[in-house]
């Protein structure tokens, strides 16, 4: 018979995989709700170019984040060059830059009454647009590129790690049969990487359809869009609930798509037993490797940074006010208490897996991590839904009983929006967790259990010290994304409270990004952490 410790724990694992499904159940429950008037009017009018626009939207960017992720990746995996290792976890920074202010930026530089048309017009003698033809940024296009040079990181790390794994015996065997290294690349590496580019493709597609910053900015009608619009424009949850459940069925697809890729890829994988080793390029190749990777990074991640930075010091008197400190302590509090919360949480369900033994062992884990492929909007409604319910619940009970209604306990206040981010954010913390977990041999398990210590013990005495680093990272992890996030704590936030993240994006909405300048530079240098992070996991393997 199992202790009673070890069963409290299987039922605090099932509880809170249950808690944090829940929303997910109250908004497919809503979106069964026969709603005649706007979801009918949406479907007749606009819903369709929406769905057109989306689907669009995510086959641009994924094509446009392969373009530039798989070369460099295969250069990078293959070749040392001046500054290779630099690129390496480089090209990851872009990772850290907000699509909204990616949107902004280029929307600055690009746009009719910007520098690089003002410097075309006068070195041409143009006198007005129609002289020329120029990008139009503000389009779908324009959010497609955007998107791009935040998202291609995703292709980028994730098809590099398949190239390094791949057997030098292939590429040799390419070799040896007189093939060009064009030819080894197209012919038998880029084929072995297929898995890996349906994974990365399909990551890049759900971050597309997520996104709700760049799309709202550059006015491009999604998905995404239509769900905050349908609910604020129209003021129906049902309408915009059956909205959410046409994008969870994408990501489904996605997922399911990744999913078969890697099963597909430990069949490749299987044939690897020599990792390839990089070719030391020398002179106009190295130089080649070098000006291809910068570039890319110049583009995507530095000027951004340089521009943001300069706005932060020309503008550092407007910008460093009461409001910055004052949204700077609320996105702080509120980052600190979710990633602690995640944390316990993260730290419930993956014991529970460690110890338990049987078919549904992992179930709760995977329940309690699929918040996080819900994007901001759709998560906002689930969780209102639920939220909303017990409030008028309990106000209806209360004055049925004669007394007094306590008015929105849950949904007017910084529960709904805590809430919201532990769904989204408790997979990464368990992500950090079962890594470290993973790392325990299970005989350390059975030796401190033959010493006499039961599994709690084991827990507190042997576990704990060893995945502290694992639970560092955990939090870290979570407040960052956590002070990033945006459209959950659009749609949820109590009145009168702003984050940085909100803080920022009406300035941008404003076009008066400089007085929120320094925000913006703060949630840039916050997002580079975890890619610090990362570096260093990688370079420890």
């Amino acid at each position: 018979m199992a202790p009673k410790w070890y069963s409290s724990w299987s039922l605090s694992s099932w509880t809170v995989a249950a808690i944090l499904i829940l929303p997910l159940i109250f908004l497919i429950n809503e979106s069964l709700v026969p709603d005649k008037e706007v979801f009918e009017h949406l479907l007749n009018t606009v819903l369709t170019d929406y769905v057109i626009n989306t689907v669009v939207l995510i086959l641009a960017v994924v094509v446009i984040s392969l373009l530039i992720g798989v070369p460099l990746a295969y250069l990078l995996a293959n070749f040392s060059f001046p500054g290779a290792k630099f690129f390496n976890w480089g090209l990851l920074l872009p990772l850290a830059m907000p699509s909204y202010l990616m949107a902004y930026i280029y929307t600055d530089w690009l746009e009719y009454a910007g520098p690089v048309q003002r410097m075309l017009r006068t070195a041409f003698s143009w006198q007005s647009k129609s002289d020329y033809y120029f990008f139009d940024i503000r389009s779908l296009a324009g959010a497609a590129v955007v998107l791009s040079f935040v998202l291609f990181p995703y292709v980028f790390l994730i098809v590099k790690t398949a190239f390094k794994e791949q057997s030098i015996s292939f590429l040799q065997a390419g070799k040896m049969l007189g093939k060009t290294p064009w030819q080894v690349f197209s012919k038998i590496s880029l084929p072995l990487a297929r898995p890996a580019l349906a994974i990365a493709a399909s990551l890049v597609a759900m971050e597309t359809l997520a996104d709700f910053a760049a799309v709202k900015y550059f006015a491009v009608n999604t998905l995404t869009t239509a769900v905050y619009d349908t609910w604020l424009g129209y003021g129906s949850l049902t309408a915009a609930a059956k909205i959410s459940v046409i994008m969870l069925l994408m990501i489904f697809l996605f997922i399911s798509l990744e999913r078969i890729s890697r099963r597909k890829q430990r069949t490749f994988s299987a044939s690897s037993s020599t990792e390839i080793q990089t070719v030391k390029l020398q002179g106009k190749k190295a130089w080649f490797a070098f000006s291809a990777s910068f570039i890319v990074l110049f583009f995507a991640f530095i000027l951004p940074v340089i521009y943001l930075a300069n706005m932060a010091w020309k503008y550092r008197e407007q910008a460093i006010n009461s409001d910055f400190f004052s949204y700077g302590f609320n996105s702080l509090t509120l980052a600190i208490s979710v990633s602690f919360i995640c944390l316990m949480l993260g730290l419930v369900i993956v014991v529970f897996k460690r110890f338990h033994q049987g078919m549904l062992a992992s179930l709760p884990l995977k329940i309690s991590s699929s918040g996080y492929a819900m994007p901001g909007t759709v998560l906002a409604i689930a969780v209102l839904l639920p939220l909303t319910f017990i409030d008028h619940g309990l106000n209806d009970f209360l004055i049925a009983q004669g007394k007094a209604p306590i008015g929105l306990i849950l949904t007017g206040t910084l529960f709904a929006i805590s809430f919201a981010y532990v769904i989204r954010f408790v997979a990464v913390a368990i992500g950090a967790l079962e890594s470290s977990y993973e790392r325990i041999s299970p005989s350390i398990d059975n030796a401190s259990i033959m010493l006499g210590n039961n599994r709690l013990i084991t827990l507190i005495k042997v576990h704990l010290p060893l995945i502290k680093r694992g639970g560092l990272t955990a939090m870290l992890l979570v407040f960052i994304e956590s002070m990033k996030e945006l459209p959950a704590a659009l749609l949820l936030r109590p009145f009168n409270y702003e984050t940085l993240a909100t803080y920022v994006f009406q300035y941008v909405s404003d076009e008066q990004l400089e007085l929120a300048s320094m925000a913006a530079i703060s949630i840039v240098l916050a997002g580079l952490i975890p890619i610090i992070l990362l570096n260093r996991t990688m370079e420890s393997k």
